[in-house]
């Protein structure tokens, strides 16, 4: 039962829609943050067609079935989930609310929804873990060319109860992103990228995109990153502290020499997943190298532009998967009949990122959890007027979808 029937919370009335939420953090956020959370790469097709690829998808409803028991629960890493949506791992969230990656922890646990925590947080890892309690946490992971950062991230998550690691796939470079450089974005000087502090010990733990200091002039030296580089010879790595723009996109990584590694440090706490798949043939090399699940992601839209939206790259995948791993999916979410498609072509389950940060932005942790809120209960009531009382009864027989042309063709 939904907490609308329940009574127990009360409608936001200034706020009944996802779409009403992001048009209420566009006032509350400064334009740097604005920008940074909401952009895509170069001109930003892929990031529209994320949410545009759920329109051409309709629901074909059944009716005069028992709709009085509806089942939104799911099992995953281990734990039952409210409704098969978890909070995707975000960068940075004080710079949407103070409290951060805290506020939306406590926003999940209290919804019994799963969180994914990003390596560039502005918040430790522990105090995520402490803020969701018992409910399953896992760590956004960009492996470094220097593995031994990315290993003491591992150990703490390790210890802190995270059950998965997700390793960023999709950044061998780093996509234009042209409102960021145009903003010359930097993280505000009373935020900090709080996971990387023992490693950088300098004024540079401030910054995060080009590894120069917010802290002008001071300790000048310490505190540059450099990018990493072939020499003609050889690669050299990235130096200095860890910042995004230098230490995150990492174009050695490959599949045999990696995973295998990640596996093995990983082992036998965490799970390992890959996100950023958007290809069956890289579905089947998950397989081969024994990971534990694929996340369908473009990341957000932010990498390539002109990629395929992660919904029509999505039944390839499911179809190589051939049900032998779990396969997620990410963006453009934008409404519970969104999850409910994405179900039904084959998801297990879907993550949401922007809708998450505008609830931030809103009103902190009471805001995320009106975001987490109003997707379940739309999720709920799709469930119901669909036909569907178990998350297992959604398949593709419950979609259509339409042409170019208006022309509706079975799945």
């Amino acid at each position: 039962m939904s907490a609308q029937e329940q009574g127990s919370v009360p409608h936001d009335l200034n706020c009944l829609t996802i779409h009403e939420l992001e048009k209420h953090a566009e006032m509350r956020m400064d334009k740097q943050t604005r920008d940074y959370y909401n952009e895509g790469a170069d001109s930003g097709s892929t990031l529209l067609e994320n949410t545009l690829a759920y329109n051409k998808y309709r629901i074909r409803p059944r009716v005069l079935r028992d709709m009085s028991q509806i089942d939104t629960s799911v099992s995953v890493f281990g734990s039952r989930n409210s409704v098969p949506i978890g909070v995707a791992p975000t960068a940075m969230q004080c710079l949407a609310h103070p409290d951060g990656e805290v506020a939306t922890a406590r926003a999940c646990g209290k919804a019994h929804i799963a969180m994914g925590m990003s390596s560039f947080a502005t918040s430790t890892l522990e105090d995520v873990a402490v803020g969701i309690g018992e409910h399953p946490h896992v760590l956004q992971l960009y492996l470094f060319e220097e593995r031994e950062h990315s290993r003491k991230l591992i150990q703490r998550a390790k210890k802190a109860g995270y059950k998965a690691v997700f390793l960023t796939v999709d950044t061998p470079m780093l996509g234009r992103r042209n409102l960021e450089i145009r903003n010359q974005f930097k993280l505000p000087k009373q935020y900090k990228i709080a996971n990387f502090t023992e490693d950088s010990g300098s004024a540079a733990t401030e910054t995060v995109m080009d590894g120069s200091s917010s802290d002008s002039g001071k300790e000048e030296k310490k505190s540059t990153s450099t990018k990493g580089y072939h020499d003609g010879k050889q690669r050299r790595p990235p130096t200095g502290p860890v910042t995004f723009h230098t230490h995150a996109p990492n174009p050695t990584l490959s599949w045999d020499r990696d995973i295998v590694w990640l596996k093995e440090e990983c082992s036998p706490e965490m799970e390992v997943w890959v996100k950023g798949v958007a290809t069956a043939e890289d579905a089947q090399l998950a397989m081969h190298y024994g990971v534990d699940g694929i996340v369908v992601s473009n990341h957000g839209g932010r990498q390539l532009n002109g990629s395929l939206a992660t919904l029509d790259a999505l039944p390839e995948i499911v179809e190589a998967a051939q049900g032998k791993i779990s396969v997620h999916v990410d963006g453009g979410i934008r409404h519970g009949t969104d999850v409910f498609k994405a179900l039904a072509l084959g998801a297990d389950f879907v993550w949401v990122g922007r809708p998450v940060l505008w609830g931030l932005a809103y009103k902190g942790q009471e805001g995320v959890e009106l975001c987490l809120r109003l997707l379940s209960d739309e999720f709920r009531l799709c469930m119901g007027l669909a036909g569907t009382v178990k998350v297992e009864d959604i398949t593709k027989e419950y979609l259509v979808k339409i042409d170019k042309s208006g022309f509706v063709s079975r799945l």
